[in-house]
């Protein structure tokens, strides 16, 4: 019966792409033919990869790994060769070939997939919290957001929620209607973490009578009426005196500038 081949996968971080590969190459072959996949994660010292080419030795096998650092690699290689174990660098060729290609050298830190990877699911958290907590569905979010967007209707709070949900920031907004009081928890959080945001009446009357044309509504609506908006505005703004938070102007701006500003202004109160 012939032996199977067994596949001892290690990495200086968590290992999934090595163990990825390996796995999305063993299945090409017959079951029988391929025995267990070792994963051995965080190795980070030339003891650790001798205890693992000493295992590795005792059958037919494998090595796959990535390895960040030269001197690791470089001394696996040697230890496996001198066991006649095939030791494959996962990342090395690709690696060789884009630092050819960038003119340029590798970073060579350990951890930046999983910093990726990181990045990637608090992006995912923020644009679900951007969705939960949009329009004043829940003012429970004010409490928990790392920003809050205060505004009537059509001046962006949205779109923005949902841009600054992919740069991880955490967004909630509130609409404002004057009719309507706002939520008590605006006035428990720091002003700092509030933006105001306003527009000019004509721009918001346009946008409003295109927004009812879109609904099939009647144009004369209140919803954009001259006096109607005026009175929101004026609303607005002194709420937004009594929350002491800054105010921005959308009407001439970009979703993409507005929301840099917002930005500087996070990153201004954080020092």
């Amino acid at each position: 019966m012939t032996e199977k081949i067994n596949i001892y996968v290690l990495s200086d971080s968590i290992g999934e792409t090595a163990e990825l590969l390996a796995k999305a190459s063993s299945i090409q072959f017959d079951p029988e033919l391929i025995g267990r996949i070792h994963r051995y994660s965080y190795v980070s010292e030339k003891y650790q990869l001798d205890e693992i080419v000493e295992d590795a030795s005792f059958h037919k096998s494998m090595i796959i790994f990535t390895l960040v650092k030269t001197e690791m690699r470089e001394y696996l290689s040697h230890q496996a060769a001198l066991k006649n174990i095939k030791a494959i660098d996962a990342l090395g060729p690709i690696i060789k070939e884009l630092k050819v290609l960038t003119n340029s050298k590798p970073k060579r830190e350990i951890g930046l997939n999983r910093k990726m990877n990181e990045e990637y699911f608090e992006k995912v958290e923020a644009i679900e919290f951007a969705v939960k907590y949009d329009d004043g569905k829940d003012p429970r979010g004010i409490l928990k957001a790392d920003i809050v967007l205060v505004g009537i209707s059509r001046t962006s709070k949205t779109p923005l929620s949902m841009y600054l949900a992919y740069k991880n920031i955490k967004v909630c907004n509130i609409p404002l209607v004057p009719e309507v009081d706002v939520p008590k928890e605006l006035f428990e959080i720091s002003p700092r973490k509030i933006i105001g945001l306003t527009n000019d009446p004509d721009k918001l009357n346009s946008i409003r009578t295109e927004r009812l044309k879109d609904m099939g509504m009647k144009t004369s609506s209140t919803y954009a009426d001259m006096h109607r908006i005026l009175a929101e505005l004026e609303y607005a703004h002194k709420l937004f005196h009594k929350l002491r938070c800054p105010v921005i102007n959308v009407s001439a701006k970009a979703i993409e500038e507005t929301a840099s500003i917002i930005s500087s202004i996070i990153s201004k109160n954080e020092h």
